[in-house]
């Protein structure tokens, strides 16, 4: 079994399989850009399958596929059917933006994808547009409605809170729950180098920092209660409305470090372990892997240096690689 030196065991890997997308969200990606890795940097499907069948031996037991935006790359399908037969794997879930999933949803729920988690940071469409640098709102509003149909269950949709930008909106956003079987969760913004302008018309990134806390006054007076945890080994809190459908869920990485029960690993589209998000410090596994060497003892090498918390509160932030990057 995978433990770290503070005794949590590791159950949880999340793969970028691309660092591509096909957005340019504000708090994701510079304004200038990123340089793309070289298509022979980035991890091939068997060598995904590879990594994660050690991975499973070792007492992982769910997958997060992520990016950039994972539909961007060409037959993901076939790499979430390989997922599906690895032994010891219980659960296969996905992160999107939404745009490509009603083209791709039927065939994603057939390969053996179980759930989804979409960004969504905002209902209104020119204000959609403005965050996501062109985003099309109307199309993530279709894959929502086609993921529903095949069954891809649940269905999160996740905002990153941002003061002055979507703070007005929060109550619009967490009453989707009333009518969908979907868990809205309420996401603070963390600071992976994002805290440069992000161009006209937004607050500088250092006063756009919007607490979990101020979510719940919003919501409380409209009758939220707590909810028991059904699905998935994240950290949210999960809340809910009287007799709604779906539920809320908060997650306060900055607010309420929620680090002691870290439970997962990162796998870079260019083949690293990243023990935490929120640390520079990565593992690579691509050049041993090619070798034919032996990649087990790296997932050892990256328990002992997995961190026992971020240092956010002492302002020591990642600066190597932004959100798209690592995949969240």
């Amino acid at each position: 079994m995978l433990v770290d030196r503070c005794k949590r065991r590791i159950t949880y890997l999340r793969v970028s399989v691309t660092d591509r997308c096909n957005l340019r969200c504000v708090y994701c990606m510079p304004p200038e850009g990123v340089k793309w890795q070289e298509h022979e940097s980035i991890m091939r499907y068997e060598e995904i399958d590879n990594i994660i069948r050690v991975a499973a031996e070792e007492g992982v037991r769910e997958v997060r596929l992520t990016g950039g935006e994972p539909l961007v790359r060409k037959n993901l399908p076939d790499l979430i059917h390989l997922i599906s037969g690895i032994k010891g794997i219980k659960d296969i879930s996905l992160t999107t933006n939404g745009i490509l999933l009603g083209d791709q949803a039927e065939d994603l729920k057939n390969a053996g994808l179980n759930r989804i988690n979409v960004s969504l940071d905002t209902m209104n469409p020119e204000k959609y547009a403005r965050i996501t640098r062109g985003g099309n709102i109307q199309r993530v509003f279709q894959g929502l409605e086609k993921a529903e149909a095949v069954g891809l269950d649940p269905i999160k949709l996740n905002m990153v809170l941002l003061k002055g930008v979507n703070d007005g909106e929060i109550i619009e956003l967490a009453s989707l729950s009333r009518q969908h079987k979907w868990q809205i969760r309420f996401i603070e913004l963390m600071p992976v180098k994002n805290q440069t302008s992000w161009g006209e018309g937004f607050p500088e990134p250092g006063d756009m920092y919007y607490p979990v806390s101020k979510v719940k006054d919003v919501l409380e007076p409209m009758g939220l209660i707590p909810s028991e945890k059904t699905t998935g080994a994240g950290p949210a809190e999960i809340y809910r409305f009287d007799g709604a459908a779906g539920t809320i869920g908060f997650i306060n990485p900055l607010s309420e470090s929620f680090c002691d029960l870290c439970n997962r690993l990162r796998l870079t589209a260019d083949g690293n372990l990243r023990p935490c998000l929120l640390s520079d410090v990565e593992v690579p596994l691509l050049p041993t892997l090619r070798a034919g060497g032996d990649i087990r003892p790296l997932f050892y090498q990256a328990m002992e240096i997995k961190p026992e918390g971020h240092e956010l509160n002492r302002n020591l932030v990642p600066a190597g690689r932004c959100m798209m990057q690592i995949g969240g």
